[in-house]
């Protein structure tokens, strides 16, 4: 197995959705192969278990680096109160992934 990293986007949910009552925020961590940019292990900050796994079916095993069809599936599929924060927290995870690939991986 290639090296990861970890990487941890964060974004805001309305103020009535109840992670952001429980956590204040919406987290979505990602477990990354550098050499290959692969999504190896995901997770999220969620109330109900179903958000993790369906999270998780969208985003396992795919190229962290394509945006535009992660994005367009997250607005296809997941039709959850947090569509937005999903896409937020992983916007933010990718700008980190790419700041650590430019720092460390060149």
């Amino acid at each position: 197995m290639n090296e990861t990293v970890y990487i941890i986007g964060e974004s805001r949910t309305n103020m009535d959705n109840a992670i952001t009552v429980i956590y204040n925020s919406f987290y979505m961590a990602f477990e990354i192969e550098v050499d290959t940019d692969k999504i190896v292990d995901i997770g999220c900050t969620h109330t109900i278990d179903i958000t993790d796994r369906f999270i998780t079916k969208i985003f396992m095993d795919r190229n962290f680096l394509e945006s535009d069809n992660l994005e367009n599936e997250i607005k296809r599929r997941y039709h959850g109160t947090s569509q937005k924060a999903v896409i937020v927290s992983y916007k933010d995870a990718l700008k980190k992934y790419q700041d650590v690939k430019d720092k460390f991986y060149k």
